[in-house]
Order: C-alpha cells, then structure tokens, then sequence
C-alpha cells in the first residue's frame, strides 16, 4: 500500500470525535481488501475480521482510534461563533486559526484576533481562554444563525503533506496514523498462515473518553488487545525525562504495571527477532489511551500499548516519521505471527 496516500485521504476527512462518519467510511474502504468481513457498529466502530479457519481459536484486537480532535459551537454573536473544544485542545494554538465548520456544506471559518496595534499591555503575554475566542465566518447574526445550527462540530482546516525526507505534517495524525499502520500489518498478514482470529478496529470518540473501545471490547470478544496509540516525540523544549522518545527511533513499547508483562516482553523479543528498532515509554499508572478501557471492560482483557512517536500532538500540525510507520506495522505482524501458541497463560 501507499502509506502516504494512505493518510492522505484518511486524514482529509473532517471527522471530530462523535462525527467520525467520513473517516469510517474512508477507513473500511481501505480495510475491506485485508479482511474477510468490515462492518461499522452503532457508535460508529469500524470493525474488520479476518479468521484464520482454525476451530477454536482466540482472537486478537489491534486499535487505533479514527476521531480526531475539533471544536463545537455553543452560541453565535453578532454573527461570530462562540465554541468548546471536542478533547484536548491548548487555546494558545487557536488565535488566527483557519478552520472549516462542518455544516452542510462545510465553511469556512477564522478564529479573530486583536491586532497587535490595539493591545494593551501585557496582553501578549498570555493566551486568551477559549470562552473568549470566537470564529469569524464572514456572515451576519441573521445569515449565520441560519447557516450554522448550535451543535455544529468545528475541525482544523490543515492538509496533510511531506515534511522533509521522511517525515509526514498535518492533522489528525492522531491517531489516524495508527490506523493506516494497522492496515499495512494486515496487508504484511495477507498471506500468511495465522493460528488467532485478528480482528482491526478503528474506534471512535476515544479524544472524549474512550468510549468506541468500551462498547468494541463487547461486541468483538477478544482474548488480547494491542492499543496503538501515538505517544510525545522529543522536540526542543522537552527533556529526556519530560519525554524519551525521538522520532525515527521506532516503535514505544509501553510497559507498567497495568500492562502484562509476558505482552511487552515479547514486543521485545519479537523486535530483537525482526532487527526492528524499537523504544520504550514507563506508563507508571493508567496509559492514556484506550488501552485502559480494554484492560478494564468485561471480565478484563489483556491489553499492551504500541505507541508511534509524534510531534506536536493535537495541533494542525502534527509531525511523524514515515519509518517508524512502517517498523510499527512489521512488530504488529511479528507480534501476531503464532501468538495463539506461543502467548503465555494465565494472561
């Protein structure tokens, strides 16, 4: 597959958490070759399977979450929109803004700003609050209150696109890069013997709490799951104990004490086995990513983290390096390769 071409298109597609619906659509098309069945489940779960044939096996969930961060209108006046943001979003990112409203069509929006002309002093010292930001769209109240019903979800305008030699820029990197990584272990998986049932899910509303993996780890039943999730490449600023993971470094593997150890060890040991770089991240308490919910839903699943190092995580302009997604994808298919007989039980 094109990795490139592949994120692309998977991150074009205007889809906060709770709207995923484009990036569902665009994800099972893409899924569909890899896997004997797709289906999108009624949160809005995209769900691929693929059997391996053999009676009784167990299964195995790969994640990665397709929402991505967004904003929300909550009022409009004298035709500026007031908003909330849809996850983590640092208002200091905000001010000047291009972003497209996700009506029918989508506008086009820019968040104002005071010039520096008219501040007064100090005011660039510090970030305005959200509650004090508002969108530009170019309209009056009558037309926009027309235009833009309260509710109305608000992404980042960003196109994706190369950066340097081997680097990758835009939005929703995060975490729709882990999803394209996904689908290229599934295609390194397509013609080989399997002896698990895998299963790849592309889950929603994981930037508002994770709740598309809660519902997904009932309806796919899986003995163990991987959360691939991306995780904060050192850039200038960070320390290496803020942050000790580079880019083009490889994979993360997570490991603490609400991760099974036989599960990190052997990302290790299959990393070691293939020669693919690799880096590892101490989660002393909960992840931060779906894993949690996985590792706590029903009677709990055995769930490890798999982390892509990212730069300037929940901008427009986040940064990941082309390599680890493809090293990413060959420990995804190492690890899967003969789990159901070599995984180590009680889990």
């Amino acid at each position: 597959m094109d990795i490139q071409n592949a994120l692309k298109e998977l991150c074009a597609q205007y889809a906060p958490s709770g709207f995923e619906q484009p990036a569902a659509k665009t994800a099972a098309k893409f899924l569909a070759p890899l896997v004997d069945e797709v289906t999108i489940d009624t949160l809005g779960n995209v769900i691929g399977l693929r059997r391996c044939g053999k009676a009784g096996a167990r299964t195995l969930l790969l994640d990665a979450h397709i929402d991505e961060v967004g904003l929300i209108v909550t009022g409009i006046e004298d035709g500026f929109l007031r908003f909330r943001s849809l996850g983590g979003i640092d208002p200091r990112i905000l001010v000047d803004r291009e972003l497209m409203i996700l009506t029918d069509p989508p506008i086009f929006g820019v968040v104002s700003c005071l010039p520096p002309h008219v501040q007064k002093s100090g005011d660039s010292d510090h970030a305005q609050p959200m509650d004090q930001l508002s969108i530009d769209i170019g309209m009056s109240q009558e037309s926009a209150e027309k235009t833009v019903p309260i509710g109305t979800p608000i992404v980042f305008r960003q196109e994706c696109y190369p950066l340097g030699e081997n680097e990758f820029c835009g939005k929703s990197l995060d975490d729709r890069s882990c999803f394209v990584t996904l689908l290229r272990a599934a295609e390194l998986l397509k013609d080989r013997e399997l002896d698990v049932d895998l299963c790849i899910l592309g889950s929603v509303c994981e930037e508002v709490g994770g709740r598309g993996a809660q519902t997904a780890a009932f309806s796919t039943s899986p003995d163990w799951c991987v959360a691939v999730d991306v995780t904060f490449g050192q850039t200038p600023g960070l320390s290496s104990e803020e942050c000790s993971c580079k880019v083009h470094k490889g994979p993360v593997v997570g490991i603490g004490p609400v991760i099974p150890h036989w599960m990190s060890d052997r990302l290790k040991e299959k990393a070691a086995e293939s020669e693919i770089p690799y880096q590892t991240e101490i989660m002393a308490g909960g992840t931060g990513t779906n894993g949690d919910d996985f590792q706590t839903a029903r009677e709990g699943i055995s769930t490890a983290v798999l982390s892509l190092p990212l730069k300037y995580m929940h901008t427009p302009i986040e940064v990941i390096g082309l390599d680890d997604v493809e090293q990413t994808a060959r420990l995804l298919a190492a690890f899967t390769e003969n789990l159901g007989k070599e995984a180590k039980f009680p889990c």
